[in-house]
């Protein structure tokens, strides 16, 4: 797991080549003498403000950056970077009635317990591929795997024409959903799955198609 906090201080160009080992998962090195490729396979996790100030989009703070800075601070995170990554969540402050609240959420343990289930449904589903999570799926296994019913076809398509998304971003969206009805321990991807597949990819564009 590779966490990189403050995405957007890293220099520019060491951020693009990662974009192979994120898609390869492997990571080669040239010298005059020798090149060599080493297994490269992590998680990547990444956190950024959405401008200079952090208050670009906030509900209840002005932002006090130039449209200028704004495009500057954001374009040094290109769109093909961001294809590669599955998920994409806008994190909003906490409301002190939030900090207040009594309603009892879901705690660590069961969470855990709910994902270390859908990482077992996932490995029986694969073990025959020498695979082991949604994420691995080749083109062929996506088809296999990821089938979806008329309903989910047309909600798809609808957001590809809304967004503009690419073909990259199509294989995610259908892993992401094949995770997100794994948790929900159905067998088939549902409109829910695939429906918030989708929104977890809808921030580029919101940020960065502006």
């Amino acid at each position: 797991m590779l966490f990189l906090d403050e995405l957007t201080e890293f220099n520019k160009h060491t951020l693009e080549l990662m974009r192979g080992p994120i898609e390869d998962r492997k990571v080669s090195i040239s010298r005059v003498n020798a090149s060599l490729t080493y297994p490269c396979n992590f998680m990547l996790i990444a956190s950024m403000n959405p401008c200079p100030c952090g208050y670009y989009g906030a509900k209840d703070k002005n932002c006090t950056c130039s449209k200028s800075q704004i495009d500057k601070y954001i374009g040094k995170i290109s769109g093909p970077l961001l294809d590669r990554i599955d998920i994409h969540i806008e994190v909003e402050a906490v409301d002190y009635k939030s900090l207040e609240s009594e309603e009892k959420e879901e705690t660590s343990e069961q969470i855990r317990k709910r994902v270390n289930k859908a990482r077992k449904i996932a490995y029986e589903r694969y073990k025959k591929y020498g695979i082991y999570s949604n994420s691995e799926l080749t083109p062929e296994l996506i088809k296999k795997y990821c089938k979806l019913e008329k309903a989910e076809k047309k909600i798809l398509e609808e957001a590809f024409q809304k967004f503009g998304f690419s073909a990259r971003a199509y294989s995610r969206i259908l892993k992401v959903a094949r995770t997100i009805a794994d948790l929900d321990e159905k067998e088939k991807i549902g409109l829910k799955h695939i429906t918030e597949a989708i929104k977890y990819r809808d921030l580029d564009r919101k940020y960065w198609n502006n």
